[in-house]
């Protein structure tokens, strides 16, 4: 008898790009990933879910967080740097889901802690394919802290 509980997975996907939300959470549901996903559209929302602050109740501590670079208010290199510079949140694994292949960004992502930097790829099964290999080593053989 196995006692393994299964948990759902609570994932912060920062995304402006609604074609892009929809394109990821089809591809979660495809997947059969169990994971419970909060979406923030710009920096500001990201950062009001992840620091409890508004009037938003207590929101969960997101195990793993997709950020893109390209959102509004706060772009997702300064999101990233106040999480990593949060004592609790440094934890939490953030994997940088972007367009951009600018060796720039590339740098200042993994400068600021970033986890991983994927680039979106722009062919829906190779999307898949991305989301499928996150899935798997973030959510299933990665031990994450608590």
């Amino acid at each position: 008898m196995d006692n393994k509980e299964i948990k759902l997975a609570n994932i912060l996907l920062v995304e402006d790009n609604e074609g892009d939300i929809v394109l990821i959470l089809e591809a979660f549901e495809e997947l059969k990933i169990k994971a419970e996903i909060n979406i923030a559209k710009n920096g500001q929302e990201a950062l009001d879910y992840l620091f409890e602050r508004g009037t938003k109740n207590k929101s969960k501590k997101p195990d793993l967080i997709l950020l893109d670079i390209n959102i509004p208010i706060y772009n997702g290199h300064e999101v990233l740097k106040q999480i990593k510079e949060d004592p609790i949140l440094k934890k939490t694994p953030v994997i940088m889901l972007t367009t951009s292949t600018n060796q720039k960004d590339i740098n200042k992502a993994y400068q600021n802690h970033c986890n991983s930097y994927v680039k979106k790829p722009l062919n829906v099964d190779e999307f898949l394919d991305a989301i499928l290999k996150i899935e798997q080593f973030w959510l299933q053989l990665s031990i994450l802290a608590k």
